[in-house]
């Protein structure tokens, strides 16, 4: 097998950072990984794979050196100058930013739910919103076996998903400093607020998951709202998910198949208090699902709990996922 030269764009980031330690965690076939970042990170020393790299400025030639994969984690403007230079280049391009995700051209991925769609990609991949991706794997389980008729999402996400200065407002714990990232302060509080707001009263998140899920399912007439919600925890995302079937089901059936689905782990025992906690879900790969349970007020109601790492699963881990699952797929 050949061996792969890999560009980590965005490297000191904490996606960045984690990308990296999820690397050391795989076997991949890597000739070498190279890091770049913002002219403020230039030089700084990072170890990868057991040794020491210089973070190198991104800039117009950094894909001048015949790069097989590239994941981008710098955020949609740099995406949208540089993602196309590393294409023409030969590089395929993961992007953990919102630039591509709802491009008709861009495949929007998650290897467990729609990875064939990543094999028809046009050079750039496109990684999904955080709370999007923990969603798609016990929707996707559902959507084969019953159908899905409607969806309501309400999250409850991690502050690290505003990357170093969301977990430093939280840190801000007497609110005598400046907040660096919400416009409140986030200790104690739940911020009902996450990206801006948009004319139709939604937030961006919001209408991101919205859309994300329609185009991952392949499902365009999806009925699917949400409401997004910042809480004062340091990491992994928490979603409520009421999901109206198109079939009645068993429950038991329900879980079944969720224990079924990869990378989907089922915690389920309210008798001994076991359901999916944030604090568990750190460091994991996985999607935790639980409190699995009729919703009586509707025909074919489920209400169901998951809980995974918003950084690993829902950024780094994703993208990595992707470059190994082209990698097998292609033998290179």
């Amino acid at each position: 097998m050949k061996k792969i030269k890999l560009a980590i764009v965005g490297a000191t980031g904490l996606v960045g950072r984690t990308v990296i330690k999820v690397l050391e965690e795989k076997n991949l076939p890597l000739e070498s990984v190279s890091l770049f970042a913002s002219k403020k990170s230039k030089g700084k020393k990072l170890i990868v794979l057991g040794k020491e790299c210089i973070v190198e400025e991104l800039d117009e030639h950094s894909f001048d050196f015949g790069f097989d994969y590239a994941i981008f984690s710098a955020g949609g403007e740099t995406a949208q100058k540089y993602a196309p230079i590393a294409v023409s280049k030969g590089c395929i391009v993961v992007d953990n930013s919102s630039q591509f995700r709802m491009d008709e051209d861009v495949p929007l991925v998650v290897p467990e739910v729609n990875m064939e769609d990543a094999f028809k990609n046009k050079g750039i991949i496109a990684n999904p919103n955080c709370s999007t991706i923990q969603a798609m794997l016990p929707l996707k389980a559902l959507e084969d076996k019953y159908g899905i008729k409607r969806v309501v999402y309400s999250t409850y996400q991690a502050v690290s998903g505003a990357g170093r200065n969301g977990l430093d407002d939280l840190k801000n714990t007497d609110g005598n400093k400046p907040l660096k990232k919400f416009p409140h302060p986030i200790y104690n509080n739940c911020l009902p607020h996450i990206d801006i707001f948009m004319d139709n009263g939604y937030t961006k998140e919001e209408l991101k998951m919205i859309n994300e899920t329609r185009k991952i399912l392949h499902r365009p007439d999806l009925k699917v709202t949400a409401t997004t919600v910042r809480v004062p925890v340091e990491n992994s995302h928490s979603e409520s998910i009421n999901i109206e079937l198109k079939k009645d089901f068993n429950l038991e059936d329900v879980i079944n198949t969720f224990k079924q689905f990869p990378n989907l782990i089922v915690e389920d025992d309210v008798k001994s208090n076991i359901y999916p906690i944030a604090t568990k879900a750190n460091g994991h790969d996985e999607v935790f699902v639980g409190r699995i349970r009729r919703d009586y007020s509707i025909d074919n109601g489920l209400n169901i709990w998951v809980v995974a790492d918003n950084i690993r699963k829902g950024a780094a881990s994703n993208a990595v996922q992707i470059v190994e699952k082209l990698i097998e797929e292609k033998g290179f």
